[in-house]
Order: structure tokens, then sequence, then C-alpha cells
């Protein structure tokens, strides 16, 4: 499926912004515009079922078959948040960005005690004032966005990672310099996961006070955390 995709500047530079589940391009709303004045064209898309993408049957190779289709290969960078990091890592080797950041990754699925996305289904139609008492961190823009983007989302896309979908999807090891940024605490990445995923290849920096959209609890840490990789 060919996503719908939003751009934020004209630099020679390209960079690929991945969004989570139950939003859009539009939780980006800072990162894009901050990325364009470092001299990159950023490229944010929606996944299918969210945003204005299209619907159909939803999966994580799924996902990651649209982002291939999609995007551009050979990007200078690509950011994906939690299910976006799912489908950036299923599509990084065919993509092949210089660079990879993970954002609080939801690869662990499959693991024990892990969180089941189906309970995501139940934030379908959470009040404003709800999203802003679980978010105090948030910006009124961003408890907006959440607004509209979980309008325009569609609940199954959480059913198909959830029961017999949520499997491990953590990667042997990364096909591209890679950084794994992880929320404090983090919902889907425990202590002995970041190990692993340092053992394994991966730079993995935590984000002190972070909650999982990382980008919109503390914005300057979330850029912060990319010294070196922008």
């Amino acid at each position: 499926m060919k996503l719908h995709t939003h751009e934020w500047g004209t630099g020679d530079r390209v960079a690929l912004l991945v969004h989570g589940i139950m939003s859009d391009h539009r939780t980006w709303r800072r990162v894009g515009p901050a990325l364009a004045g470092k001299g990159y064209r950023v490229i944010g898309v929606d996944l299918r079922g969210h945003g204005a993408s299209g619907r159909g049957a939803y999966g994580a190779e799924i996902f990651a078959d649209d982002l291939v289709e999609t995007l551009p290969s050979g990007a200078e960078l690509a950011i994906g948040h939690s299910l976006g990091a799912l489908a950036l890592a299923l599509a990084a080797e065919r993509l092949a960005p210089a660079r990879a950041v993970y954002s609080d990754p939801a690869w662990a699925l499959g693991a024990e005690g892990a969180v089941d996305p189906a309970m995501f289904v139940e934030f379908r139609r959470i009040p404003r004032h709800l999203i802003a008492k679980f978010n105090p961190r948030w910006e009124e823009a961003d408890v907006d966005v959440e607004v509209a983007t979980l309008a325009a989302w569609d609940p199954d896309t959480a059913l198909s990672i959830s029961g017999a979908g949520a499997v491990d999807h953590i990667p042997a090891a990364p096909v591209v310099p890679s950084l794994v940024q992880v929320a404090d605490p983090s919902i889907v990445v425990d202590d002995t996961l970041k190990a692993e995923l340092a053992r394994r290849g991966f730079e993995v920096r935590t984000v002190r006070g972070a909650g999982h959209t990382i980008h919109r609890d503390d914005f300057d840490a979330f850029m912060g955390s990319l010294d070196g990789w922008l």
C-alpha cells in the first residue's frame, strides 16, 4: 500500500519518521520542523489504518512492507517510535538508511508480562481531559493532536499484533548503525532487554523521566539524546 505522507523542509539529506500505534505523522509536529532546520527533507508517514492512509489487512510484516512501498531507500536517517520502530526494524534492510533510531520500540510483544496491544482499543474514545491527565507533560497542542489522531485510527491495527500476532520481533543485530532510545520507565523495554540489545550491537540511551512517547513528554531531551546521530 502507498501510504499518506507529509513533508517538512527541502534539505539535501532525507529523514524518515514512522509513528506509533493510535497516532499518525502529526505526532512529529515538533520533530519534523526541527530536523528540517538541520538541513533534512523530512518525510513522515501515516501507517495503514492510521491518519489519511488506507485500511486493509494488518500485521507487523504488512506495516513494514508498506514502508518499503512508500519511502525512499538510502535515507540518511530513519526514526521509528513504538509500533513504528517495529515496522522500521522489519523494513530496515530493504530501506537501508544510513542510521536508524528506534524510540521505545515495541519489539518484545510476545514476552512474559508484555503490554497487550488489544488494551489500546479502549483508548479509541477516551475524552480529552483524560488524555491530558495521563500525559501531564504534554503541551496542549499534543493533546489536540492525540484527539485528532485517535479519531482517524482503526483499532483493528492493535488487534493484529495481539493474541497470535503478539510475537517477538527483537532484531538479532542492527542491519545499519542503530540507536535505541528508552523511556524511563519504559513499558516495552525493560532492563534485561536493554542489556541484551547492547550486547547485540545497538547503542542504547535512556531518556530519564520521559514516558513512552519521548518526543512529546520531553522534546528537548529527545533531541538531545540524538546527539551524534543527526
